[in-house]
C-alpha cells in the first residue's frame, strides 16, 4: 500500500506541475503574474490529482493490462 501511495503522490506531483504550467501559460501567456498564478493553480490541482490517482490507479492498471494483451494479440 505504501508503494501505491508514493506512486500516486509522485505521479500526481509531476502531472499537476506540468499541466498547471501549460494551462496557465495558455490562459495568461508570459505575464508578470505567471508564476503566482501557476503556483496557485498547482496548489489547488495537486491534492485533487493525488486523490484521483490513489483511488483510480488499480482500475487504470487493470484496464492497461487488458488493453495491452489485446493489442499484443492483434499485432502478432
Amino acid at each position: 500500500m505504501i508503494h501505491r501511495i508514493l506512486f500516486s503522490l509522485i505521479m500526481s506531483l509531476q502531472l499537476s506541475f506540468l499541466m498547471t504550467a501549460w494551462v496557465t501559460w495558455i490562459n495568461l501567456g508570459w505575464s508578470t503574474d505567471f508564476y503566482q498564478q501557476w503556483f496557485h493553480a498547482f496548489l489547488l490541482a495537486w491534492p485533487a490529482a493525488a486523490l484521483i490517482s490513489l483511488l483510480t490507479a488499480p482500475e487504470i492498471h487493470n484496464l492497461s493490462t487488458v488493453l495491452s494483451h489485446k493489442v499484443s494479440a492483434i499485432c502478432k
